[in-house]
């Protein structure tokens, strides 16, 4: 069975900083506890207003964390030139507009193709790992596959929505595409929505699945059961 990785996106932890300016909670610190207590990740989504990570974060964060970094982000010219300084572990392209509340589809690999090929090649050269965001179609997976990543990131927001009415249903266009990722021999991560409900269902159906990066539901869970016990939790989940 494929080990699968939990990242930790710190993205709240740093919301909830910015809400009253200071440094509390400290983001750092909360990174470097999500490690001690056995995340596998840390995850962060600086945009371009700076309303939860901020530059300077994704610098400090750099230098202190033990796991793989995920930076993800659109792949424009500030965010390329932030991600080529640090050299995280993996950058995960996504689609977003600089306005979205959050991530909320995936690339078309088709349209954007060029695109995508031109960015992967410039990350990749600087050995960077690329995963790119998509919704679970597989013709998208195959076009992500031709744009030269390593990994897809599958959209997990429509598992989520389904999952109460009909987890089966809901979950089935997820295993396609997971199973065309591995055959165009990309490895597989997903994100967006998953918890505590969902998120066991989807590890043991979904082949192949490298990691999960977690962010919301988890930082929502750790103000009830504390951070140590939540990624406990998760954890647990993921074996």
């Amino acid at each position: 069975m494929t080990k699968t990785r939990l990242s930790v996106n710190i993205n709240k932890i740093a919301t909830l900083r910015n809400a009253r300016g200071g440094n509390m909670p400290n983001v750092i610190q909360c990174a470097i506890d999500c490690e001690k207590f056995g995340a596998e990740g840390i995850t962060v989504h600086p945009r371009p207003d700076q309303r939860h990570i901020t530059k300077q974060d994704v610098i400090d964060l750099k230098p202190i964390l033990t796991t793989e970094f995920n930076i993800e982000g659109n792949p424009k010219e500030p965010f390329k030139q932030l991600v080529l300084n640090i050299l995280p572990a993996q950058v995960t392209l996504v689609p977003d507009s600089e306005n979205a509340l959050t991530s909320n589809a995936g690339w078309d690999t088709i349209k954007n193709k060029e695109f995508l090929k031109s960015v992967c090649k410039e990350f990749k050269e600087a050995g960077i790992r690329v995963s790119i965001f998509v919704d679970p179609i597989e013709e998208i997976i195959k076009h992500a596959a031709e744009c030269g990543c390593d990994r897809v990131e599958l959209y997990t927001e429509g598992y989520a929505k389904g999952y109460k009415k009909n987890r089966e249903q809901a979950i089935e266009p997820y295993y396609r595409a997971a199973c065309e990722a591995e055959r165009c021999g990309l490895g597989l991560n997903a994100g967006h929505d998953l918890n505590l409900d969902n998120l066991k269902y989807f590890h043991k159906t979904i082949p192949n699945l490298l990691e999960v990066s977690i962010g919301h539901a988890l930082i929502c869970d750790a103000l009830y059961m504390g951070l140590e016990k939540t990624i406990g939790a998760y954890l647990e989940e993921l074996k």
